[in-house]
């Protein structure tokens, strides 16, 4: 059974296990303790005559504060193994045992405090009433600590999950959506948030404030201008939160300002009424600000890929300007060879990386002398074994990179030339034994060129290189991809024409 020590109030009670198999002794507790509240907070105290009766409560009542506990009840040591039962069996080691004995001599203190987790003794006789409330008072105080620090402990745990989530996020859309579903599970959000950054001054072109991410009604507003989609009312407290560099705590809704180490800014839109304890404000503010230095951290990442691969495309395009080729023919290569990728259910970023690691196929070029490389006519048995040594060149100057890209190329440039029917070179490979790049390479280079004019030859016209890629079917090339590339004729035409030389 329960006693409520206090009339109801808005802040939960405080619940006190009582535990003791005299009747009058939860008589006089509950009257000592009657009008008793600790920071404001009443205490709710359940009753148990018997150990097997506190059993059943403690299981029924996880968040219990205080456990006031006899010693000698069904047996000598009841009490003390009930002690064992929370501590060991349910693992609770937040909750507050004070022990209190009428046995003094059955359960000699010392031994009981120095054998067993119990955190006060005390002697029912000494158990005055002013005693017992301040037992409780500093019992509770206790507990409040714990349950503070676990609360703490926990929250940060959870940031360290959420954050760790984040910070795996490479691609910028998925980053932030993440950002707010970890926000969602971290402390509750449920109603409306939105995420944005800021570059540039917002107080001067509302246009550079971007929603990165939202949830609910907000969701419309993502990668739009917010001075141009957002609510007036919104706009007032984001311009207050940028021109202070402070959070804006608002009736209905408030921002939470964040600055990084590059003094980039974000914002933190949380509406309609959404309230924060003190705990779930500094988990928020730590979240945030770790997702600030993500969010930077993979600005300055995409800077070095695009600069990487920008780089490529130039050597690519160095190498094919040697055969008097263009770097718009490489950067077609690279997106047909990731368009025929996808069509082969390869995983996206696996596309991603061809699409940068298949202009580099004729990077051994760089190797050939121009009367070779530039011959209008036919090469001679001797030119066309020169020529042909470029496939090797090529992935001697690529397979010694430790990077992804740069290896994938370097097997690329080595297979691009092998034919379905072993007739290719330098190795004589045969179907499935070229590794699919390969094979992915070779559709798209010879599917571009034959449409390109060259110093040896005219552009094809369409009817033309479709009898050839058929011709070729089996013989030079995969015929799987081949079929794929005829079901996907007009959209590889299109990657053509987005590119013109």
């Amino acid at each position: 059974m329960d006693f409520l020590a206090a009339s109801p109030a808005a802040l939960p009670a405080w619940k006190v296990l009582l535990v003791d198999d005299e009747p009058e002794i939860h008589e006089v507790t509950r009257l000592v303790l009657s009008g008793f509240r600790f920071e404001d907070r009443p205490l709710q105290i359940l009753s148990a005559e018997s150990a097997a009766e506190a059993r059943q409560l403690l299981g029924r009542h996880e968040d219990l504060a205080v456990v006031l506990l006899d010693v000698v009840m069904e047996s000598d040591q009841a009490g003390l193994e009930l002690v064992r039962f929370i501590r060991n069996d349910l693992g609770n080691r937040n909750v507050r045992i004070v022990l209190r004995t009428g046995q003094p001599g059955q359960a000699p203190e010392h031994e009981v405090i120095t054998r067993y987790d119990i955190n006060d003794y005390k002697e029912k006789t000494e158990l005055t009433a002013q005693k017992l409330a301040t037992t409780m008072f500093a019992s509770l105080r206790a507990y409040r600590d714990i349950m503070t620090i676990e609360a703490n402990r926990r929250g940060l745990e959870r940031v360290i999950s959420a954050s760790a989530h984040i910070f795996s996020h490479e691609n910028p859309a998925e980053f932030a959506s993440a950002v707010l579903s970890q926000l969602t599970g971290l402390v509750g959000l449920e109603r409306g948030a939105l995420y944005c950054k800021v570059s540039g001054d917002f107080a001067i072109n509302p246009g550079n404030l971007v929603v990165a991410a939202a949830t609910g009604d907000f969701s419309r507003f993502v990668d739009h201008p917010a001075g141009e989609e957002l609510p007036a009312h919104m706009l007032v407290t984001l311009s207050a939160a940028l021109d202070k560099k402070q959070h804006q705590f608002r009736k209905d809704h408030y921002v939470l300002h964040f600055t990084d180490s590059q003094q980039s800014e974000s914002l933190l839109y949380v509406g309609e009424t959404w309230d924060l304890s003190d705990l779930d404000y500094r988990l928020v503010e730590v979240f945030c600000t770790n997702v600030s230095i993500a969010f930077e951290n993979l600005h300055l990442n995409q800077d070095l890929l695009e600069a990487q691969r920008e780089m490529i495309i130039v050597l690519a395009g160095a190498a094919e300007s040697r055969s008097q080729e263009t770097a718009a023919h490489v950067r077609r290569v690279g997106e047909l060879a990731a368009f025929l990728a996808r069509l082969s259910g390869m995983e996206p970023s696996q596309c991603e990386q061809l699409r940068y690691a298949a202009p580099l196929h004729d990077i051994g070029k760089i190797g050939i002398p121009d009367a070779v490389l530039n011959k209008p006519g036919a090469h001679d048995a001797e030119e066309t074994r020169i020529m042909r040594g470029h496939a090797e060149i090529g992935h001697r100057m690529l397979a010694l990179s430790r990077r992804g890209i740069l290896k994938l190329a370097a097997e690329i440039a080595l297979t691009h030339h092998e034919n379905w029917d072993g007739s290719g070179y330098p190795r004589g490979l045969s179907g499935e034994d070229i590794p699919l790049p390969g094979r992915i390479t070779m559709l798209a280079d010879v599917f571009d060129a034959l449409g390109s004019r060259r110093c040896y030859k005219e552009a094809w016209d369409e009817g033309r290189i479709r009898e050839f890629i058929a011709s070729q079917s089996g013989i030079k090339f995969d015929p799987a991809l081949v079929e794929k590339l005829f079901a996907h004729w007009n959209e590889a035409q299109a990657i053509r024409a987005q590119m013109p030389d």
